[in-house]
């Protein structure tokens, strides 16, 4: 229980930082300067004290100290979210490098999630570097199942699980991108973005082919019938509405890997 209690904390604080980049990627700002977070609408920067997370929207009852304009309950969200989500991953895999693994993807996913609901945009510094990461995290933290494993069987744990997250990160994406051009050929206008494409990448590289492919389908469904829904709900045109499907891609991959975090 300690070690999640920690994770919590961890992930309060990797939330903190995932809003500066929910923030600031999508305007092409750096998330290194100003080092110090500032208030979108005044510009004023932020007092330490009054950036604790979650505690201080809390205790600012979501408005600024220095223009009171409100602040978003977004930021406490995706804290809280993240938090939750880092306990959770230790609690259920305990204080072992796996979730490490875990918890980087979870991470990953929440601001992709955000991002795409919030701005239509999946930037390539979680999606190409999540990639990336998955690589370099199935050598570090070797995954132990997988289709490659069938391959691959005679070398290396390692080797296998490299060649995991490489097969699920190619394949998934290329699925994808086949998907997105064949609607483009029957509908003549793009359903899928290529920041999809590049997000499923970044999946297929932690989850492996299976849990890659199983988060396309999970996805699907779930935009299919959230969207139909809003679209009901709100009136608007379903030929032309525009669903934030990286969204989806997101909410399903944390499912996927819950489920089958035993396999991480």
């Amino acid at each position: 229980m300690l070690a999640a209690a920690l994770a919590f904390v961890a992930g309060l604080l990797i939330g903190s930082f995932l809003n500066v980049c929910i923030y600031r990627l999508p305007r092409d700002l750096s998330v290194a300067k100003p080092s110090r977070s500032f208030c979108p609408s005044c510009e004023n920067t932020i007092a330490w004290y009054d950036n604790i997370p979650v505690l201080s929207y809390i205790l600012l009852r979501a408005r600024c100290r220095q223009c009171g304009a409100h602040i978003s309950i977004r930021y406490p969200l995706v804290e809280l979210t993240t938090a939750l989500w880092f306990a959770w991953s230790v609690y259920a895999l305990g204080p072992v490098p796996e979730a490490l693994r875990l918890c980087s993807f979870g991470a990953i996913l929440i601001a992709l999630v955000v991002t795409d609901y919030e701005e239509q945009i999946l930037p390539d510094e979680f999606t190409l570097g999540g990639t990336v990461l998955g690589i370099v995290l199935s050598l570090a933290i070797p995954v132990h199942t997988g289709i490659a494993h069938m391959f691959l069987y005679d070398q290396s744990e390692r080797i296998a699980s490299l060649g995991e997250a490489g097969l699920g990160a190619a394949v998934s994406s290329l699925v994808l991108w086949l998907l997105r051009w064949l609607y483009e050929k029957v509908r003549h206008r793009e359903g899928l973005g290529l920041g999809d494409v590049k997000m499923v990448a970044m999946i297929g590289a932690f989850l492996g082919l299976q849990g890659a492919i199983l988060t396309i389908m999970v996805g699907s469904v779930l935009g299919s019938v959230i969207g139909l829904a809003f679209v009901l709900l709100a009136r608007k045109n379903a030929a032309t509405f525009e669903l934030p499907y990286g969204s989806f891609l997101g909410i399903a991959g944390l499912l996927v890997a819950a489920w089958f975090r035993a396999g991480f």
